[in-house]
Protein backbone atom coordinates (compact mmCIF):
# COMPACT_ATOMS: atom_id res chain seq x y z
CA UNK A 1 0.00 0.00 0.00
CA UNK A 2 1.09 3.87 -0.26
CA UNK A 3 1.85 6.50 2.21
CA UNK A 4 -1.25 8.04 2.07
CA UNK A 5 -1.51 7.52 5.92
CA UNK A 6 1.80 10.09 6.57
CA UNK A 7 0.05 13.16 6.00
CA UNK A 8 1.53 13.94 2.38
CA UNK A 9 -0.29 17.06 1.40
CA UNK A 10 1.27 18.89 4.21
CA UNK A 11 4.29 17.10 5.22
CA UNK A 12 6.05 19.20 2.49
CA UNK A 13 5.17 22.67 3.64
CA UNK A 14 8.41 23.93 5.48
CA UNK A 15 10.65 22.45 2.68
CA UNK A 16 9.42 24.32 -0.07
CA UNK A 17 12.52 26.57 -0.66
CA UNK A 18 15.49 23.43 -0.66
CA UNK A 19 12.73 21.96 -2.60
CA UNK A 20 13.15 24.40 -5.35
CA UNK A 21 16.08 24.98 -4.82
CA UNK A 22 18.37 21.48 -4.16
CA UNK A 23 15.98 18.62 -5.79
CA UNK A 24 17.34 17.31 -8.98
CA UNK A 25 15.71 17.64 -12.38
CA UNK A 26 15.25 14.79 -15.00
CA UNK A 27 17.45 13.18 -17.95
CA UNK A 28 16.15 15.21 -20.79
CA UNK A 29 16.55 11.86 -22.83
CA UNK A 30 13.19 10.93 -21.23
CA UNK A 31 11.16 12.98 -24.29
CA UNK A 32 12.63 11.67 -27.05
CA UNK A 33 11.91 7.95 -25.50
CA UNK A 34 8.26 8.83 -25.02
CA UNK A 35 7.64 10.65 -28.28
CA UNK A 36 9.28 7.35 -29.67
CA UNK A 37 7.35 4.71 -27.56
CA UNK A 38 4.05 6.56 -27.57
CA UNK A 39 4.05 9.29 -29.91
CA UNK A 40 3.77 12.20 -27.96
CA UNK A 41 3.07 15.26 -30.08
CA UNK A 42 2.65 19.38 -29.57
CA UNK A 43 -1.34 18.09 -29.07
CA UNK A 44 -0.87 16.16 -26.04
CA UNK A 45 -2.58 17.29 -23.25
CA UNK A 46 -0.52 15.96 -19.98
CA UNK A 47 -1.94 16.05 -16.13
CA UNK A 48 1.42 16.02 -14.14
CA UNK A 49 -0.25 14.68 -10.94
CA UNK A 50 1.34 15.45 -7.75
CA UNK A 51 3.21 18.63 -9.65
CA UNK A 52 5.08 19.98 -6.46
CA UNK A 53 6.80 23.11 -7.51
CA UNK A 54 6.96 21.77 -10.88
CA UNK A 55 10.46 20.27 -11.54
CA UNK A 56 8.71 17.80 -14.28
CA UNK A 57 6.50 19.87 -15.36
CA UNK A 58 9.03 22.29 -16.69
CA UNK A 59 10.32 19.00 -18.75
CA UNK A 60 7.20 18.63 -20.44
CA UNK A 61 6.35 22.32 -20.92
CA UNK A 62 10.28 22.81 -22.40
CA UNK A 63 8.90 20.29 -25.30
CA UNK A 64 5.80 22.26 -25.95
CA UNK A 65 2.93 19.97 -24.44
CA UNK A 66 0.05 21.27 -22.62
CA UNK A 67 0.22 20.24 -18.49
CA UNK A 68 -1.69 20.92 -16.33
CA UNK A 69 -0.08 20.74 -12.80
CA UNK A 70 -2.52 19.41 -10.05
CA UNK A 71 -0.66 20.03 -6.39
CA UNK A 72 -2.33 19.80 -3.25
CA UNK A 73 -0.10 20.95 -0.95
CA UNK A 74 -0.92 24.97 -1.46
CA UNK A 75 2.81 26.12 -0.82
CA UNK A 76 4.28 23.73 -2.94
CA UNK A 77 1.72 24.90 -5.74
CA UNK A 78 2.03 28.37 -5.66
CA UNK A 79 6.17 27.89 -6.07
CA UNK A 80 5.33 26.02 -8.95
CA UNK A 81 2.82 28.17 -10.02
CA UNK A 82 5.54 31.02 -9.64
CA UNK A 83 8.05 29.19 -11.42
CA UNK A 84 6.44 28.13 -14.74
CA UNK A 85 3.87 31.14 -15.14
CA UNK A 86 6.07 32.15 -18.22
CA UNK A 87 4.67 29.45 -20.24
CA UNK A 88 1.39 29.90 -21.87
CA UNK A 89 0.56 26.65 -21.78
CA UNK A 90 0.41 25.91 -18.19
CA UNK A 91 -2.11 25.58 -15.82
CA UNK A 92 -2.62 24.86 -12.31
CA UNK A 93 -5.41 23.24 -9.70
CA UNK A 94 -5.67 22.25 -6.53
CA UNK A 95 -6.62 18.53 -6.07
CA UNK A 96 -5.29 14.84 -5.35
CA UNK A 97 -4.52 11.90 -7.20
CA UNK A 98 -7.56 10.56 -5.43
CA UNK A 99 -10.01 13.65 -6.76
CA UNK A 100 -7.84 15.59 -9.60
CA UNK A 101 -11.07 18.22 -10.18
CA UNK A 102 -10.38 17.12 -13.80
CA UNK A 103 -13.18 16.45 -16.14
CA UNK A 104 -13.55 12.71 -17.83
CA UNK A 105 -11.36 11.67 -20.22
CA UNK A 106 -9.90 15.27 -20.25
CA UNK A 107 -6.46 14.10 -20.98
CA UNK A 108 -3.82 11.99 -23.46
CA UNK A 109 -1.19 11.51 -20.74
CA UNK A 110 -0.78 10.90 -16.76
CA UNK A 111 2.32 11.66 -15.50
CA UNK A 112 3.58 11.27 -11.80
CA UNK A 113 6.97 12.18 -10.49
CA UNK A 114 8.62 11.19 -7.32
CA UNK A 115 4.85 11.39 -5.73
CA UNK A 116 3.14 7.75 -6.36
CA UNK A 117 4.46 6.20 -3.18
CA UNK A 118 2.17 9.14 -1.35
CA UNK A 119 -0.95 7.90 -3.18
CA UNK A 120 -4.22 5.55 -2.46
CA UNK A 121 -3.32 2.87 -5.19
CA UNK A 122 -6.82 1.97 -5.33
CA UNK A 123 -8.98 5.42 -5.37
CA UNK A 124 -5.92 6.52 -7.67
CA UNK A 125 -6.35 3.64 -10.59
CA UNK A 126 -10.03 4.66 -10.30
CA UNK A 127 -9.37 8.16 -10.80
CA UNK A 128 -6.95 7.98 -13.71
CA UNK A 129 -9.37 6.18 -16.02
CA UNK A 130 -12.12 8.97 -15.10
CA UNK A 131 -9.75 11.11 -16.56
CA UNK A 132 -7.58 9.82 -19.11
CA UNK A 133 -9.16 9.48 -22.88
CA UNK A 134 -8.91 5.72 -24.11
CA UNK A 135 -6.14 5.03 -25.37
CA UNK A 136 -4.08 7.65 -22.89
CA UNK A 137 -0.57 6.79 -20.98
CA UNK A 138 0.59 6.92 -17.63
CA UNK A 139 3.99 7.77 -16.38
CA UNK A 140 5.09 6.85 -12.77
CA UNK A 141 8.71 7.88 -12.49
CA UNK A 142 11.44 8.33 -9.81
CA UNK A 143 14.93 9.82 -9.23
CA UNK A 144 16.40 6.73 -6.95
CA UNK A 145 19.60 7.07 -5.42
CA UNK A 146 22.29 5.00 -6.24
CA UNK A 147 24.58 3.68 -3.69
CA UNK A 148 27.10 2.25 -5.38
CA UNK A 149 29.82 4.32 -4.33
CA UNK A 150 31.67 4.86 -1.08
CA UNK A 151 29.99 8.51 -0.32
CA UNK A 152 26.83 7.32 -1.73
CA UNK A 153 26.94 4.46 0.79
CA UNK A 154 27.88 7.02 3.61
CA UNK A 155 24.74 9.20 2.59
CA UNK A 156 22.16 6.33 2.78
CA UNK A 157 23.78 5.13 6.08
CA UNK A 158 23.16 9.19 7.77
CA UNK A 159 19.95 9.18 6.64
CA UNK A 160 19.00 5.94 7.86
CA UNK A 161 20.80 6.92 11.25
CA UNK A 162 18.78 10.28 11.37
CA UNK A 163 15.79 9.69 9.04
CA UNK A 164 12.13 9.31 10.74
CA UNK A 165 10.16 7.03 8.91
CA UNK A 166 12.96 6.78 6.19
CA UNK A 167 12.52 2.74 5.88
CA UNK A 168 8.90 3.04 4.76
CA UNK A 169 9.09 5.81 2.72
CA UNK A 170 12.19 4.96 1.06
CA UNK A 171 11.01 1.28 0.22
CA UNK A 172 8.03 2.55 -1.35
CA UNK A 173 9.90 4.20 -3.89
CA UNK A 174 9.56 2.55 -7.57
CA UNK A 175 8.23 -0.61 -5.72
CA UNK A 176 8.12 -3.08 -9.05
CA UNK A 177 5.90 -5.45 -7.67
CA UNK A 178 3.12 -2.68 -6.53
CA UNK A 179 2.81 -0.81 -9.72
CA UNK A 180 2.55 -3.98 -11.66
CA UNK A 181 -0.37 -4.41 -9.34
CA UNK A 182 -1.87 -0.82 -9.76
CA UNK A 183 -1.41 -1.41 -13.65
CA UNK A 184 -2.85 -4.58 -13.74
CA UNK A 185 -4.06 -5.88 -16.51
CA UNK A 186 -2.15 -3.59 -18.32
CA UNK A 187 1.95 -4.63 -19.24
CA UNK A 188 4.39 -2.27 -18.20
CA UNK A 189 7.27 -0.79 -19.80
CA UNK A 190 10.43 -0.28 -17.60
CA UNK A 191 12.89 2.27 -18.62
CA UNK A 192 16.22 3.32 -16.59
CA UNK A 193 18.20 6.18 -17.44
CA UNK A 194 21.47 7.06 -15.07
CA UNK A 195 21.23 11.11 -13.83
CA UNK A 196 23.70 13.09 -11.55
CA UNK A 197 24.09 16.35 -9.67
CA UNK A 198 27.46 18.02 -8.57
CA UNK A 199 26.78 19.44 -5.40
CA UNK A 200 29.16 21.77 -3.17
CA UNK A 201 28.36 21.74 0.65
CA UNK A 202 25.49 24.63 0.82
CA UNK A 203 23.57 22.18 -2.24
CA UNK A 204 23.75 18.65 -0.12
CA UNK A 205 22.59 19.98 2.97
CA UNK A 206 19.74 21.78 1.14
CA UNK A 207 18.91 18.54 -0.33
CA UNK A 208 19.08 16.39 2.34
CA UNK A 209 16.42 19.30 4.79
CA UNK A 210 14.45 18.67 1.73
CA UNK A 211 13.42 15.47 2.08
CA UNK A 212 10.21 14.90 4.24
CA UNK A 213 11.86 12.60 6.63
CA UNK A 214 14.59 13.96 7.97
CA UNK A 215 14.56 16.24 10.99
CA UNK A 216 14.13 19.78 10.33
CA UNK A 217 16.41 22.73 13.17
CA UNK A 218 14.00 23.10 15.42
CA UNK A 219 13.75 19.19 16.36
CA UNK A 220 15.67 16.25 18.19
CA UNK A 221 18.74 15.27 16.25
CA UNK A 222 19.63 17.74 13.90
CA UNK A 223 23.07 19.56 14.97
CA UNK A 224 23.96 15.61 15.27
CA UNK A 225 23.16 15.41 11.55
CA UNK A 226 24.05 18.06 10.18
CA UNK A 227 27.90 17.55 11.78
CA UNK A 228 27.44 13.99 10.56
CA UNK A 229 26.86 15.46 6.78
CA UNK A 230 29.65 17.84 7.10
CA UNK A 231 32.26 15.18 8.24
CA UNK A 232 30.52 12.59 4.91
CA UNK A 233 31.32 15.27 2.65
CA UNK A 234 34.49 16.40 3.95
CA UNK A 235 35.90 12.81 3.47
CA UNK A 236 34.25 12.55 -0.30
CA UNK A 237 34.65 15.74 -1.45
CA UNK A 238 37.17 17.21 -4.62
CA UNK A 239 37.25 20.34 -5.54
CA UNK A 240 34.57 21.23 -2.46
CA UNK A 241 32.37 18.99 -4.49
CA UNK A 242 30.52 15.18 -4.40
CA UNK A 243 28.61 13.17 -7.03
CA UNK A 244 25.04 12.35 -5.83
CA UNK A 245 24.31 9.64 -8.62
CA UNK A 246 20.42 8.04 -9.29
CA UNK A 247 19.09 5.41 -11.74
CA UNK A 248 15.62 7.38 -12.74
CA UNK A 249 13.36 4.88 -13.47
CA UNK A 250 9.61 5.34 -15.17
CA UNK A 251 7.19 3.06 -15.49
CA UNK A 252 4.62 3.58 -18.50
CA UNK A 253 1.57 1.79 -19.39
Amino acid sequence: MGLSSLNPTERFTERVDNYVRYRPTYPPAIIPYLRETIHLNRKTIVADIGSGTGIFTDLLLKHGFTVIGVEPNQAMRAAGENFLQHYPHFSSVQGTAEATTLANQSVDFITVAQAFHWMDPEKTKVEFSRILKPQGHTLLIWNVRLTDTAFLQSMDELKRQFGKQYEAIHSNHADETQIRAFFAPKQVRIKTFRHAQILDYASLRGQLLSSSYMPQETEAGYEEMIKALEDVFQRYQENAQVNMEYETKLFLA
